[in-house]
């Protein structure tokens, strides 16, 4: 290792200094060295102060470059480089302003991973919430006045990366979320359609905004109350799905912002909820034929005999003054129970996250 060391060093010095800090860090893993070793490490290699802080464990370790220990006071610059430690929240700070080289990166990177191994092996896991649950956390990082070294610091806490897409989510009664994009905990997405979850976020109502790079998420998050709106409780009086991604709506977005507190509800809104006083069945049954892509695949949602769907839709025709077995009376169908369910779901959240 020291040859390749030496010749690696001779034609690239960033990538020779880069592997003695591999080769350092894992010598230290290997001999069980303790976390003053390790912070040791990363200042003498990056010729500068660092320092470990985990709040939650209450751990402070603070070396210089010169490898004297000193635990200054004072908090983090957020222009310092800086890697969160893995699996938890633990932070490693080089106290030097400006971006990390490529040294300074793999010195962080190997020592933040080697600070996990002694953290776990020696205090245990940090009994804090999933960082994805933080409502401080997620609030600086939708805010798009919050300066970037800021946001960025609240998106490694999260376990977000600055290269990763994610997600804002609103949900009912409940602080906003951020879910990386692809994250397991989504409902499955067939031919761009979103298949309810009852168990997801608790079985609440959620509305999810488009997936963008993090520094673009505050403009994930007003997309994601919309689509909230639009989402139902899925009950006999408001049914259809509990989740509802934004990229799906299209023009329905336009109209959620026609429709506010002073918003009178159209005809077709009033023929609806009508309708909804006739039968217990009577909304479950006219969202299947809105929304399925033929009567006969609405009688198997409802799972009904199809003479019996259509022994229905004679009363529904009555009651809502059009015929819903037509594409017109589909399409009105479906508009209507957009605009009830926008008139339902007026102040979903508060307009910050």
């Amino acid at each position: 290792m020291k040859d390749l060391v030496g010749r690696l060093t001779a034609l690239d010095p960033d990538a020779g200094a880069a592997l003695r800090a591999i080769e350092y860090f894992d010598r230290l893993v290997e001999a069980r060295a303790g976390l003053e070793a390790i912070v040791r490490g990363a200042a003498v290699l990056a010729g500068c102060p660092a320092r470990l802080v985990d709040a939650d464990r209450r751990v402070y370790v603070r070396v210089l470059a010169d490898g004297r220990r000193e635990d200054g006071s004072g908090a983090p610059d957020e222009s310092w480089p800086s890697a969160p430690v893995p699996g938890g929240t633990a932070e490693l700070w080089l106290e030097r302003a400006g971006p990390a080289g490529p040294v300074d990166s793999m010195v962080l990177e190997r020592a933040a991973a080697a600070a996990r191994d002694v953290l776990d092996r020696t205090r245990g896991r940090a009994p804090a919430t999933p960082p994805a649950d933080d409502p401080a956390l997620v609030e600086v990082l939708l805010d798009a006045s919050a300066p970037e070294p800021t946001r960025l610091r609240a998106a490694r806490r999260l376990g977000l990366r600055d290269t990763v897409s994610a997600h804002a989510v609103a949900l009912e009664g409940g602080p906003a979320r951020i879910e990386p994009a692809g994250s397991p905990a989504f409902p499955d997405r067939r031919n761009g359609s979103t298949r309810d979850a009852p168990a997801l976020f608790g079985g609440r109502r959620a509305g999810i905004g488009p997936a963008v790079p993090i520094f673009d998420l505050p403009g994930s998050w007003p997309a994601a109350r919309v689509a909230l709106r639009l989402a139902a409780d899925g009950t006999d009086q408001d049914p259809g799905p509990r989740v509802v991604y934004a990229d799906d709506l299209g023009g329905l977005a336009v109209l959620a912002a026609a429709v506010g507190p002073a918003t009178e509800p159209v005809p077709d809104v009033r023929a609806l909820d009508h309708a909804g006083t006739a039968a217990p069945w009577m909304l479950t049954t006219l969202h299947a034929v809105a929304f399925a892509p033929s009567l006969r695949a609405a009688a198997t949602t409802l799972t009904v005999h199809h003479s019996t769907l259509q022994d229905r839709l004679t009363h529904t025709d009555h009651l809502l003054g059009w015929n819903v077995r037509t594409p017109q009376g589909r399409l009105r169908l479906q508009l209507a129970f957009a605009l009830r369910r926008l008139h339902r779901h007026l102040e979903v959240s508060p307009p910050d996250p």
